[in-house]
């Protein structure tokens, strides 16, 4: 999973990788791990830089947005159709491999970002899952709006127009990103089927 991207992705963190290996996770998981995975890098960055007294936790983040669909190794029909099953699925997995559990919430948090009890890095998960594709949710952005104006005592439709402009920017890279997570199969036998 350390092949090249256009546009250039992150690669996942070593742990991550691991994990994936172990579990004999089907290569476009990986693929979509990594998408989500540098949209979160993209956003973390945006908030360092714009907010740089505003408290949030970038590793768990980051590690959240790498680890979110990890249930989908067991459940692989939902790589490619609907589904829930993956997000508790993806919790216990990691927890039953040591993964913290403040860590492996978000394998069960990434979808549920409506509950009140999702912090600003549950909400930031959820929005790398989303813009990776370039798909915008009103509601999900809203939500990160308000914190951030809660954070910085500005207007929201200010702390709007800062989040839209980023948003847009990284969504402008979707069809790449899209490009890459199709290039790999969902079974490996199916890459092995294809090869001469």
């Amino acid at each position: 999973m350390s092949c090249t991207a256009d546009p250039p992705l992150c690669p996942l963190p070593d742990r991550v990788m691991e994990l994936l290996i172990e579990l004999g996770s089907p290569p476009r998981l990986a693929a979509h791990l990594r998408a989500v995975h540098d949209v979160a890098h993209q956003l973390v960055d945006w908030m360092g830089k714009c907010y740089p007294a505003l408290l949030f936790d970038r590793k768990a983040v980051l590690f959240g947005a790498a680890t979110h669909d990890i249930g989908k190794a067991v459940h692989v029909s939902e790589l490619s159709g609907p589904g829930a099953a993956h997000e508790e699925a993806g919790q216990v997995l990691l927890l039953g491999r040591g993964v913290s559990p403040e860590l492996a919430r978000f394998a069960a948090t990434h979808a549920s970002w409506t509950q009140s009890r999702v912090g600003l890095e549950d909400l930031l998960v959820s929005l790398a899952d989303k813009i990776w594709k370039n798909k915008r949710v009103s509601d999900l952005e809203d939500l990160v709006v308000a914190r951030l104006a809660e954070a910085t005592g500005r207007a929201a439709w200010e702390e709007f127009i800062a989040l839209d402009e980023i948003l847009s920017r990284i969504g402008d890279d979707a069809d790449g990103r899209l490009a890459f997570q199709a290039s790999f199969p969902i079974h490996d036998w199916e890459k092995r089927a294809e090869t001469p």
